[in-house]
């Protein structure tokens, strides 16, 4: 369905090259904590209960695991490879807990572009605002397989 914006599509393998790059900051505000939660319908207390989770060794509520994966996939489908990517692969390890309101820069950078497989291996590392390691990951994804020019082109021939 094409609803009329204009088409934009990320780096094609040919286009990656292993060291690119991608730094960015996100702040886990209630706004994003409230809409995942609501669209997962997951009602963990250790969440969203701050009596629960001080009970817990976290003292304090966590943002869920999924979300930050989330938020890693979102950069990939949006900057790195970009639109028309799909990940194939996602290994993560949550080394420290996230709370709720921390500020989080994600740290993306291609260590590998298999052009026989067209898949790029994307290596990331999160910090806090106190530069404390919370999670690394490595993506496998499959970066978009026509280009701007091969829609265009296929548009043509069905308006002809």
């Amino acid at each position: 369905m094409n609803i009329g914006k204009p088409r934009k599509l990320g780096k094609t393998i040919e286009d990656i090259e292993e060291g690119d790059s991608l730094s960015l900051t996100e702040s886990i505000e209630d706004k994003e904590l409230l809409l995942y939660l609501g669209l997962t319908n997951d009602a963990n207390p250790l969440y969203i209960q701050h009596d629960y989770a001080q009970k817990t060794e976290y003292g304090k509520p966590i943002v869920p695991s999924i979300m930050l994966m989330g938020i890693i996939t979102s950069a990939i489908s949006k900057h790195l490879p970009g639109p028309g990517s799909h990940v194939v692969n996602f290994s993560v390890n949550f080394v420290e807990p996230v709370f709720h309101y921390e500020t989080l820069t994600f740290q993306f950078e291609v260590i590998k572009v298999d052009k026989m497989k067209d898949v790029v291996t994307i290596s990331i590392e999160v910090v806090n605002e106190e530069e404390d390691r919370v999670l690394d990951a490595v993506v496998m994804v499959q970066p978009p397989q026509v280009t701007i020019e091969d829609l265009e082109e296929k548009e043509g021939d069905i308006n002809e």
